[in-house]
């Protein structure tokens, strides 16, 4: 596991908030004893920051950690959501936490994310919700606008295959280089993207999704909570397998 360096500073987790931080702050701890690593081997960074890998190398015990009924509270289920797949109904719902400046996040949105869509989403069994957790600074806030603009015009997932495609986060999310993600994931109408990218509303729509993953104890990404398991890191497509069956037969 690599050295820990830095955190991002986040608000203190209000009272009400205390049962789901203490359940995620077990679950990430007890990974860390365990020492499970994931896709860490693998990264394309020579020095990933400790929100980026320490997800990838902690991952949870789904069997150990149970769901947790309060957390399965926080699936929207809303059919219009621009950030979701997947059946409103579907009986599982995976809740991912994720930045798009983290080389973890995006490993798991080429790698494993595809073939859950495939053997889960398609068939009905799966609801895939997005939250956007912006930690890594400015640019990680614009791409969470950025995804959410291209949301409002039914673009999103097309946006998120561009912003997680590789060699992708090399180039950045400036001003200039989220343009040209907008035009690559199709987004008909540039100056509304514009419009939305620096709104009021695309503003509180990240925070909301950042307060959100900060009150139940998350600081790295990506967080998933699949029916209120919650599961660290970018795991492997087994793991997600095994939470994702065990929930449905539930």
């Amino acid at each position: 596991m690599p050295k820990t360096t830095s955190k991002p500073s986040r608000p203190a987790a209000p009272a009400k908030s205390r049962k789901p931080f203490l359940i995620w702050a077990a679950v990430v701890a007890a990974a860390a004893v365990l020492g499970i690593a994931s896709y860490q081997a693998s990264s394309p960074d020579p020095k990933p920051t400790v929100n980026d890998s320490a997800a990838s190398a902690s991952a949870s015990d789904p069997a150990a950690a149970g769901a947790h009924p309060e957390l399965m509270k926080l699936a929207r289920r809303d059919a219009k959501d621009p950030l979701a797949q997947g059946r409103a109904d579907a009986p599982v719902v995976m809740i991912e936490y994720a930045d798009f400046k983290c080389s973890y996040c995006g490993k798991f949105a080429r790698d494993t994310e595809p073939q859950l869509v495939k053997k889960y989403v398609d068939n009905g069994t799966l609801r895939i919700e997005w939250r956007n957790f912006p930690i890594f600074g400015a640019e990680s806030e614009a791409a969470a606008r950025g995804a959410w603009a291209a949301g409002q015009q039914g673009k999103f997932w097309q946006f998120h295959a561009a912003a997680y495609a590789e060699g992708a986060k090399e180039k950045g999310f400036g001003g200039d280089r989220l343009k040209e993600l907008a035009k690559e994931a199709g987004v008909p109408d540039a100056a509304r993207f514009e419009t939305d990218l620096d709104s009021d509303a695309a503003k509180a729509a990240v925070k909301k999704d950042q307060d959100e993953a900060y009150a139940l104890g998350a600081s790295s990404t990506p967080s998933f909570l699949i029916n209120g398991t919650p599961l660290a890191g970018a795991q492997p497509m087994a793991e997600f397998a095994q939470v994702i069956e065990a929930a449905a037969k539930k």
